[in-house]
């Protein structure tokens, strides 16, 4: 089990958020399950300094024992900034952090990334356009394969979370708008096809948060369990130097029958709060409860944390 960042202060009651029988684009009550706070403690670990140091996205690349390595990027823009790093989180130990380097043209502002599910060392990484990339890593380099936008990306939207499962047969995407204050975020739902770089027909719903109340980011990152189970982390963000606040919800689930369904809650369980820092990557070690959180703090660098959030 590798270290925890994080304890449970609270027993949780049940397992997963109900959901009860909707249309693909209705809301859904809460599910009555009292909250579960996972507090913090301080044992954040820096992974680097200043502005560009941030960590936007996380995804896990392989575990080793109490070992977990990950590809990581970071949402800088201007030329000789680096994009992507590799860390390597072991108990008791720093982390190590190297940089990676992205063979071609740079993307712009790179804010998630998720492992394709069944193909080592492959992954999507989304910019904040809607513009992903899907790449390989070999060793300390990434080589892009293919370029493609999410569907219905415009020049409104500002998207800051992507996941991937694999699900009978298929892979799904989830994908997230952030929104922004009084702009609720929205999260959308479709099939993705690896071997086509295509999506399905997708669902989408808004979805926003009760805290951070101020300058808010409704979606700072998703992730999506094998299940369905969607959680999402939110933050506030009122400039370079903060202060910053996030949390982490049961945001609701994916069903999937004749066809795939997004259900959003409009009362989400709050899992977690983490005053002082302003999370934006979320990652789910397999089959498994724990995770790793990325913080994208500005001019307080980046920063990793481990704890219990995930529902395998």
């Amino acid at each position: 089990m590798i270290k925890k960042a994080f304890s449970v202060a609270v027993a949780i009651v049940g397992t997963s958020l109900i959901v009860p029988t909707a249309t693909a684009q209705s809301s859904i009550p809460s599910s009555g399950i009292p909250s579960s706070e996972i507090s913090a403690a301080d044992d954040w670990q820096s992974v680097g300094d200043g502005i560009t140091s941030g960590v936007s996205g996380v995804a896990i690349d392989g575990r080793h024992g109490d070992t977990v390595d990950m590809l990581a990027v970071r949402d800088n823009k201007n030329p000789g900034q680096n994009r992507l790093v590799a860390m390597r989180h072991s108990p008791d130990a720093k982390p190590r952090v190297r940089p990676v380097t992205w063979d071609g043209e740079l993307p712009v502002d790179l804010e998630a990334i998720d492992a394709i599910p069944g193909r080592e060392h492959e992954y999507v990484a989304l910019a904040s356009s809607g513009k992903a990339y899907r790449i390989h890593r070999e060793k300390d380099t990434v080589r892009v394969s293919h370029e493609f936008r999410l569907p219905a990306a415009s020049p409104d939207t500002n998207y800051e979370g992507f996941a991937l499962t694999a699900k009978r047969g298929a892979i799904v995407a989830v994908w997230a708008d952030r929104g922004q204050d009084d702009r609720p975020g929205k999260l959308s739902a479709a099939e993705w096809n690896p071997s086509t770089n295509t999506f399905s027909k997708h669902d989408s719903a808004e979805f926003t948060v009760p805290y951070p109340t101020d300058d808010v980011r409704h979606i700072s990152d998703v992730k999506i369990s094998a299940t369905g189970a969607l959680t999402v982390s939110a933050a506030s963000d009122p400039g370079d130097d903060g202060p910053y606040d996030s949390a982490l919800y049961e945001a609701g689930r994916i069903s999937f029958g004749s066809e795939l369904r997004l259900h959003v809650s409009d009362a989400p369980r709050r899992l977690a709060t983490f005053p002082g820092h302003k999370i934006e990557a979320l990652a789910c070690l397999p089959k498994s409860d724990e995770g790793i959180l990325g913080t994208d703090d500005e001019n307080g660098g980046g920063s990793i944390a481990s704890a219990e959030f995930c529902r395998p």
